[in-house]
This record gives structure tokens, sequence and C-alpha cells, in this order.
């Protein structure tokens, strides 16, 4: 497993560093915490405040991911997923979250909010074809696999 290093620092005495619940050796993403108080009504959606800015070295991306657990027992995720951190932003790391439940539900600092997973990614150049080789699976899109 590679290992980086990422520079961080904090907005507010509330924010709390990203962290695996378990062991990075078993869990890709690690939890993001809320540093503020944010009540969402249903149907309503918010950013929510972390109080962290990252400095993601370049090659790398940070992902922002909803917590399975607030969709099950709360029908609380994310509205933009993934969310894409990317190298060069230097502003407070933010969850865009959605209430698709039916009570009201409150975030208060500290409580998990998304996971965190870090990648690396490539540096694309397009080339331009008149024509692309075949594949077995052709133009096959939504439904192909009969599913």
């Amino acid at each position: 497993m590679d290992s980086i290093t990422i520079a961080v620092t904090t907005l507010h005495p509330q924010a709390q560093l990203p962290h695996c619940a378990h062991s990075p050796l078993e869990e890709a993403g690690m939890d993001l915490f809320a540093a503020e108080e944010v009540c969402l009504a249903p149907g309503e959606w918010a950013t929510v405040g972390t109080g962290l800015i990252l400095e993601i070295p370049p090659g790398y991306e940070g992902q922002v991911r909803p917590r399975s657990g607030l969709a099950l027992r709360h029908g609380v995720t994310l509205l933009n997923s993934p969310g894409t951190i990317d190298p060069g932003y230097r502003g407070e790391v933010r969850v865009l979250m959605i209430n698709h439940g039916k009570a009201e539900f409150r975030i208060g600092p500290g409580d998990r909010i998304a996971q965190l997973i870090i990648g690396s990614y490539a540096a694309v150049e397009w080339k331009l074809e008149p024509a692309l080789s075949g594949s077995a699976r052709g133009v096959g899109g939504f439904g192909s696999t009969g599913v």
C-alpha cells in the first residue's frame, strides 16, 4: 500500500483531522467530521463545513463520498457524489448534504458526515481519430447486459 503525506490546516477549534475508524489497511475511506451545526429539514440541502483546508499533492485528488449508515438510518446522503477536491484547491472542505428522509436531521461539530478517499489520477492527452477499434461490447450502453 502506498503512503503519502498531506499538509492540512484547521479553521475552527472543532475541526478534526480525517481518520479511519479501524485500520487504513482495512478501510479505504477516512471519516470527515462536521465543524459546525447544520439542521436539514426533509428535502433540504446545505453545505457543512469541516474546518479543514488540505494541500493535496499534484497527481492526487480527494473524493468525498457518502456514509452508508447515514443513508440507511436517516435518508441523508451527498448531493454531488463523489465530490472532488482538486490538488490546487485551497478553500475549506465543505460537504454538500441532502436530507431525503422524513424527519429533520441535525448535524453538530464532531459528527461523522462523509468519507474521504485520496487517490491518484492520470493526466490525459486526447488524440482525435477518424475511427476506433471494435470491442466485444460495442455500442451496448444502459441496460445492455439485461439487468
